[in-house]
């Protein structure tokens, strides 16, 4: 049988992704003779992509908007994809199966520990997007009470609501035009397209929490300038990033522990030189 040694990412838009960078990094730190790639691929096209796979490939990443489309294409799914009914990597096994997983929510939580945070009293999530449903899916392990999304318009925050009573989160509404009132929170996690943010840098409070603005291109967002600057920690999208790369790499090759700081530095050396 011919030794797997392929993977790649697929989406649409693709061309900005770092997730070759980072793959690639992490197998020449474990010396392995694999190939990573992207493809721009839609939703439209997935189907026959993924038929196409031959038994040289390992895996995939999926990036938007694939990460639900893929699923009727799979044979299982681990039960943190099925709780946000996202799929962000899929493993191509030796017997043919493909088996689906979301890497983004254990990452949020690794990316937070990282940083110290193992458990936080309340929490304030602003955006109402999938990202904001995995934000909830990992503060289920890490905050002890209340979310409050600050959203825009009723159905996002009924959206919001029912992530929260399927995931087990006590989540409580809020309208954007109030989002200023978030960071007062212990722990902020922004998760809306970049710019959305950028006028709340003003109203970052003296004495800050933790911000994790999973934006990394371009960084540092307004807010996360503003929140440095008041001496707040900060986690941003290239540490979400790199530890769900991490996952995935050690899913894809089998190798554990995988190599975290040589993933963030060539992800840093990517992004410097856009």
């Amino acid at each position: 049988m011919s030794v797997v040694h392929r993977a790649a990412v697929l989406g649409s838009p693709i061309a900005h992704s770092l997730s070759p960078v980072l793959h690639r990094a992490a197998y020449g730190e474990l010396g392995l003779d694999w190939s990573y790639d992207r493809f721009e691929v839609d939703e439209a096209a997935l189907p026959g992509f993924v038929e196409g796979l031959d038994p040289s490939w390992a895996g995939l990443s999926l990036t938007m908007p694939l990460k639900r489309a893929v699923i009727p294409l799979l044979d299982e799914i681990s039960a943190t994809a099925a709780s946000v009914e996202a799929v962000n990597t899929v493993v191509l096994t030796e017997d043919g199966r493909r088996v689906g997983d979301n890497t983004d929510i254990p990452g949020m939580i690794a990316a937070l520990r990282e940083r110290g945070v193992d458990k936080v009293a309340s929490a304030a999530v602003l955006g109402a997007g999938a990202t904001a449903s995995s934000a909830l899916a990992a503060l289920a392990a890490v905050c002890a009470g209340p979310v409050t999304a600050y959203v825009r318009g009723p159905g996002r925050a009924a959206e919001m609501r029912a992530w929260g009573e399927r995931l087990g989160v006590d989540v409580v509404t809020a309208d954007w035009a109030d989002a200023h009132r978030a960071l007062d929170a212990p722990l902020v996690i922004a998760t809306t397209p970049a710019g959305s943010t950028d006028g709340l840098a003003a109203e970052v409070p003296q004495t800050p929490g933790i911000l994790f603005d999973v934006l990394y291109d371009p960084w540092p967002t307004a807010l996360a300038a503003a929140w440095s600057a008041r001496g707040g920690p900060v986690v941003g999208g290239l540490d979400l990033l790199v530890h769900q790369a991490l996952l995935q790499v050690e899913q894809m090759t089998g190798c554990a522990p995988g190599p975290l700081a040589a993933m963030r530095q060539a992800g840093e050396a990517a992004l410097a030189a856009r």
